[in-house]
């Protein structure tokens, strides 16, 4: 199986069986996203521990498959992490998305990287730049204690 093949699997898989499609119990913040254009919304819920670590992080939306599938990662791959770690990584994946060819964060494994270049191929696709950025930018939302809806058209 080639690369291109293996990053097809995964938004396929994800986007088919999103992890962390749910309403978390108990969150403390939240941020609700859309994206006028094609039609997606998400809605993102987090609970952080006194430290501003994510305890649980998960996502209620519809939309495209890119959509779902960046929802569903950036859940996997964020759970767990503090604020800071949350911060850089979330700003890494914006700047690869949009023009860097690599990540270059240092709070990911070489794994959880990989499930995050599986969307890379959405930068030739300026439309689906803004399905893949949906939930990344809806979560800063949420963490920054934005309580405006997020109209991704604007970014």
């Amino acid at each position: 199986m080639n690369l291109k093949e293996l990053y097809q699997e995964i938004i396929l898989d994800h986007g088919k069986n999103p992890r962390n499609l749910r309403k978390s119990e108990n969150f403390n913040k939240d941020a609700k996203g859309h994206n006028p254009l094609c039609g997606d919304n998400v809605h993102i819920f987090l609970k952080l521990d006194e430290n501003k670590k994510i305890e649980d992080i998960s996502f209620e939306g519809s939309g495209c498959a890119i959509s779902m599938a960046s929802a569903s990662i950036m859940t996997e791959l964020l759970s767990g992490k503090n604020e800071n770690q949350t911060k850089e990584i979330v700003s890494d994946f914006l700047e690869m998305i949009k023009k860097k060819d690599i990540l270059e964060s240092k709070n990911l494994n070489e794994n959880e990287k990989t499930k995050l270049m599986c969307l890379s191929g959405v930068k030739k696709y300026p439309m689906r730049v803004k399905c893949a950025t949906l939930a990344w930018h809806t979560l800063t939302s949420a963490v920054n204690n934005d309580q405006v809806d997020l109209n991704v058209e604007k970014l």
